[in-house]
Order: structure tokens, then sequence, then C-alpha cells
């Protein structure tokens, strides 16, 4: 196993390269918690809408431009792939793997989902800013020919109020949309017609579950989850080995495809001839007016801001007993470069190291959105039941910044303490004057009815004073030290795994009477056992003799 800090050192590299890479993009993609399933959040069921069998239906769709040719010079077998569209699918596939390291997901299996859903928005005007001249419909799910789903979005999205219809470059269903809406390329919109905002919905789609893509099975499960149809996956699977065997070419963004039967019928205009000039007229021509001075121009306009600050608030150390929660939870700011704070900004709030230590859904990671102060607080870390460091790492995927890192510690919990005592026996405790107890004396310490080892016992016997005060006995039953002499005070080894302790061996004298052991604990929990000594009885008469 690697040293904690080799660990976090290669980590941290990992997760800043490829957060440099996607602050080298034009624009920033946002890994912001969806409205009701955040980044590796639980796995879609097999019922959900995105999941049912749905046919292929781009085949449905229309203006679709088929196989995008690869410009001259590509390498042989590479498929056309339009600029906006490869860039991303690059692009989610690198901030989804910030923010979900263990996915590995490829970005040819979205551009695999984009190809078989749309032929990756080609026909529909895709524009350099990932969004569409026209929206992306597929057919209508009313049960006919695909599967049925009513109206989930009154319409918003897909235009039909009675039945659903899956929307953009990569077909999402409207119920699925509003579950894991991304931004893609920093612009404040989630739009599912926009394929930037689409191929990363659909990479945080694919990974949920905490779904680790470069297995087989997962694999499998993610394309089934998007489309329960064993032909869709075939087909999606194919595309993304094309991709990844043969290469992709990028191409030009294909125009939108204009419709060549119009709607509506258009009365042609015929064009009015021309008039026959008549006689030059003999007024002379006005004279041109001097150019005036050209318009201010005006202050050009300044950038935006962009988000370039990340900054942690309050103590970096955290700390916390085996077992318990972290009374302290990390906290970072984040900053745009006119000062002013950056709201809803996904961070991710990851664990790392050797540790058992989760945030309450029982992962590593959390995603957190910004609020308008720009801070994000990380859920309550539970510490786990195993001692030791590891660290918590912030970070706002595919921006670029510093990672922001807090030490964690978890320290063993303290042993707990007896608060009761008690005999591992119910027989009286009786013998003889001279003898000594046959029965040895077993005691059991345990705290809130659990056993409890290491607790340190005193055996001291004990007896009332004229005021009725206890007093150490100065006689009556005793123990025996190494060299055999009496003793009526000692000190026991401390109680097992299982909570127990046994006395040696008790001693009595020639006095009966009843008497008093005392068990104590260093905390001043006390156990009182009853030692009976019985007379001695008389010798038998002897008998007489013939």
């Amino acid at each position: 196993m690697k040293p904690l800090r080799r660990h976090l050192i290669n980590v941290t590299r990992q997760v800043l390269c490829a957060a440099a890479l996607a602050a080298t993009l034009t624009t920033a993609a946002v890994v912001s918690s969806p409205t009701t399933a955040g980044a590796g959040e639980s796995e879609p069921t097999p019922d959900s809408p995105q999941a049912q069998d749905r046919g292929n239906a781009r085949l449905e769709l229309p203006d679709l431009v088929v196989n995008p040719p690869a410009p001259p010079g590509s390498p042989e077998g590479a498929a056309g792939i339009p600029g906006t569209a490869l860039d991303a699918y690059k692009r989610a596939a690198t901030s989804v793997a910030a923010a979900l390291p263990g996915c590995h997901l490829p970005w040819e299996l979205i551009a695999g989902i984009g190809r078989v859903e749309s032929v990756h928005a080609s026909g529909y005007g895709l524009k350099a800013d990932g969004s569409t001249e026209k929206p992306i419909r597929g057919p209508r799910l009313d049960g006919k020919q695909f599967a049925l789903i009513k109206d989930t979005d009154d319409g918003r999205w897909d235009g039909d109020t009675e039945f659903d219809r899956a929307i953009g470059p990569t077909q999402f269903i409207p119920s699925t949309w509003a579950d894991w809406e991304m931004d893609g390329n920093g612009d404040g919109k989630r739009d599912p017609n926009n394929i930037y905002d689409a191929a990363l919905g659909t990479g945080m789609y694919l990974c949920a579950g905490d779904r680790d893509l470069a297995k087989a099975e997962d694999l499998d499960k993610a394309v089934l989850s998007y489309n329960r149809s064993r032909e869709y996956v075939n087909t999606v699977l194919s595309w993304m080995r094309t991709y990844q065997q043969d290469g992709a070419a990028e191409v030009p963004n294909p125009p939108a495809v204009v419709n060549p039967v119009p709607e509506t019928p258009v009365t042609p205009v015929v064009p009015t001839p021309p008039k026959t000039p008549s006689t030059p007229p003999t007024t002379p021509p006005t004279k041109p007016t001097p150019p005036g001075k050209p318009a201010n121009p005006g202050k050009p306009t300044p950038p935006a801001p962009t988000v370039n600050k990340l900054e942690r608030v309050g103590s970096s150390s955290l700390t916390a007993v085996a077992g318990a929660d972290f009374a302290t939870r990390p906290q970072v700011r984040a900053g745009k470069s006119d000062g002013k704070p950056a709201a809803g900004e996904g961070v991710l709030f990851e664990i790392v190291g050797d540790t058992d230590a989760r945030f309450p859904s029982g992962r590593k990671t959390a995603v957190v959105n910004t609020a308008a102060d720009g801070r994000a607080t990380a859920p309550v870390i539970s510490a786990g039941e195993r001692p030791g460091t590891f660290a918590v790492r912030a970070t706002v995927p595919a921006r670029g910044l510093p990672a922001i890192g807090f030490s964690a510690t978890v320290r063993p919990a303290p042993a707990p303490v007896a608060d009761a005592l008690a005999r591992t026996s119910d027989q009286p405790l009786e013998t003889v004057a001279g003898d000594s107890f046959a029965e040895p004396v077993g005691i059991l310490a345990t705290a809130k009815g659990k056993a409890v080892a290491g607790t340190v016992l005193t055996a001291s016997m004990v007896t009332k004073d004229e005021k009725g005060e206890w007093v150490p006995a100065e006689a009556g039953p005793f123990f025996k030290d190494k060299d055999g002499k009496p003793v009526r005070t000692l000190t026991l080894p401390a109680t097992g795994a299982d909570g127990r302790a046994v006395l040696p061996e008790i001693f009595t004298d020639e006095k009966p009477g009843t008497y008093t052991l005392r068990l104590t604990t260093p905390e001043g929990v006390t156990l009182d056992v009853t030692l009976t000594v019985k007379e001695k009885p008389a010798d038998p008469a002897p008998s007489p003799q013939p």
C-alpha cells in the first residue's frame, strides 16, 4: 500500500491535470448537483422513463444528415463528427473524469449515443456555442410505435402537452432531463438542445450508481439504462469502438436542412419589367451632402467576469473520534474576477486516503452548489471506525482552479468505562472456619449492558466500625501474597475481552462469621460480595472400647 503522502500527491496531480485540460477549452463545464440526483447518485431504475425500450428513435427524426464524411487526409476508416459535437463530447468526458474519476467514462461512448440518437445534431443547424437552429424532438411516445410516456414537462421542451418526446441531440426524456440537467458550456443555462449541456448530462447519467465503465458489466448496464433495447446497446457500443479504433475526424458543422416541400404553398412573385426611361431631367443634380463626423464608437464592452478563485473558509484541520461525526465541515468560497462571489458553482468534495470515513450518502464524493455568497459547505462527514489521517479535497471541476485541501484526523475512541459489576455465579459463597472457599469468585464488568475489557479491580476485605462506616478488615477471610503471607487488599489483573476477572483463592482463619468482600473500579463503581464462614464442627466423641 502506498504511503498516504504519495497517494495524495498522485491523486492531486491527476485531478489538476484534468482541470488544466478543461481550462484550455473556450468555455468551462459546470458539474453541479441535478435537481434530484447528483453526480454519482443512485442508479436509475429499469422502470424509469429514460430506461424504457424506445427503439431506434432517431430513425423518426427529420432533417438528419447521415454519416458526415471525413475530410481528405483523415486516417483510413475514421468517421466524421461535427467539430462542435466532437468538442462537446471530449469536454464532457473531461469534466466527468474530474468529478467521478472512478467512472472511467470514454468520450467515445457519449459520441456513440450522440451518433445513434441524432447523428451528432447534424441537419438541425448546429452552432459553435452548441445550440441548434431548430429543436430536436423525437417521435411521440404514445405507446403505438414506441414506449408510452405521458407528458411530464407541460410541453416546455417537446412542444407536446399530452405525451412526451425525447429531446436534444442525445434524446433525453423531459422528466429525466429535469433530474440530470447540466450546464456544459458555462453559459448559465441548462438546455437539452445544446450539445454541450446534453453531452455532460449524458455522461453524468451513464456514471450514476458509482458505475465503473471500464467493467463490461457496468458499461452494458449504463447503456441499457439509457434505452432498454439490446439492439440499441449493440449499435451504440459498435459506434464507440469505431471511434476508439479508427478515430474520429473533425468536420464542419452541417447547416440546417431545409424541407424541400413547404408546408404552405407560396405564390411566386412575378417581377415587374422596368419602365422605359423618359427624357433626362433638366434640373441639375443636387449637391451631395458632405459626410459628417464618424459616430463615437464608445468604450469597448469589458469581458464577462470569470470564476477565478477558490479559497478555504475556516480551519483546515478536522478532528473526530472513531465512530462519531466530524463537528467541523469543510467549507470553501468561490469568487469571480470582478471580486463578486460566484453563485451556483458545483464544488466537488472528495475524501482521499485509506479511511472508512464517508459522507451521508455512503460515498467518498459529494457535489454542493455554492450559495449566493459563493460559499459551499460539505455534508457532515462520518469518521468511521478506523483511526488515522486522511484528506478532504475541494475542487470546481473544469474551472482549472487549484484544489483546496483539508487534513482530517480520526482519533481512537476512548475505552468504555464500566458502570456495573456483577458476579458470574449466583451460588452462595460458604465455607467452614480454617478452610478456603471452594468456588472461585468470578466478576463481570459491563458498560450499558456490554462487556468491558481492561477494567482493573481492587479487591478488599471490609467491615464496619463502631460508627457504622466501612473500614479495612483486620481479621476474617484473606488472600495470600506471593510469599504465602495473608493480605486482605489486592489489585486484580484487568478484565479480558469478555469483561471477566477471577479472584485468587480466598482463605479463612479460625473465626466464624459473615464477612464482606468489596470490588472497586478506578471510577468508584463497587460490588459487595458476602462471604459466610461457618463454625468448624466439633470432633466426634470417641467410641467406647470393648
